[in-house]
């Protein structure tokens, strides 16, 4: 038996979880330069796979498709394909939290579920203000920042200063998995641990490259 902090008693537990994906679409992408994209792409994979093989309900949404941000990433379309089908196309409000679609689709999608993994771009606009938001409404929300990104490091510092402030709790993608598998021998665990090595281990030398420059 190990001894238990009061850390371990707020990991989420995966029946009591659910997972937002935001606006992880190809030309917001684009406007990060405090991360590599490869790394937010390799990240956000990474939960795609956690959700899939854990079977925590997800929700996908985007913003303004037809304009600069474009659709979303392939990557999920081709690990979430029905998520992807069943996407929430929001017309333009930046804070999810507050478009009345996406809000219905995931308070349905919870049937009571409290906790909720978030992760999207931009960090500092579209993460900070619906993690903070669902904090106040009495959700407990874990921000995986690596899976996102903001124009700046002063951005997406701020972001995570804000939503922290708010209640939220910040982590990164590696570490969710001992979050949401704690034991590697487990049957959970080795599904987890699986995900990290083949998407995050064995692709560190790539995620780490700098961002290709425009001409």
């Amino acid at each position: 038996m190990f001894a238990r902090t009061k850390l371990v008693d707020k990991f989420f537990k995966v029946a009591d979880t659910i997972m937002l994906l935001i606006d992880h679409q190809q030309g917001t992408l684009t406007f990060c330069r405090n991360i590599p994209y490869k790394m937010i792409i390799q990240n956000t994979r990474t939960l795609a796979r956690f959700a899939k093989e854990l079977n925590i309900p997800v929700i996908l949404t985007s913003s303004m498709e037809d304009r600069a941000q474009g659709p979303l990433i392939n990557d999920l379309k081709c690990l979430l394909p029905k998520e992807y089908d069943a996407r929430i196309k929001r017309a333009g409000i930046a804070n999810a939290w507050e478009d009345p679609v996406f809000r219905g689709a995931v308070e349905g999608l919870a049937c009571g579920k409290k906790n909720v993994i978030m992760a999207g771009l931009t960090n500092d606009v579209c993460i900070a203000y619906p993690a903070a938001s669902m904090v106040e409404d009495g959700y407990n929300v874990l921000v995986v920042q690596d899976a996102g990104g903001s124009p700046s490091r002063m951005a997406d510092e701020n972001a995570r200063r804000l939503w922290e402030k708010a209640g939220a709790r910040t982590i990164t993608a590696n570490a969710l998995a001992l979050e949401l598998g704690r034991d590697w021998a487990s049957p959970d665990g080795s599904k987890v641990i699986k995900v990290v090595m083949e998407e995050i281990v064995s692709k560190l030398d790539e995620m780490v490259a700098p961002n290709p420059v425009k001409k």
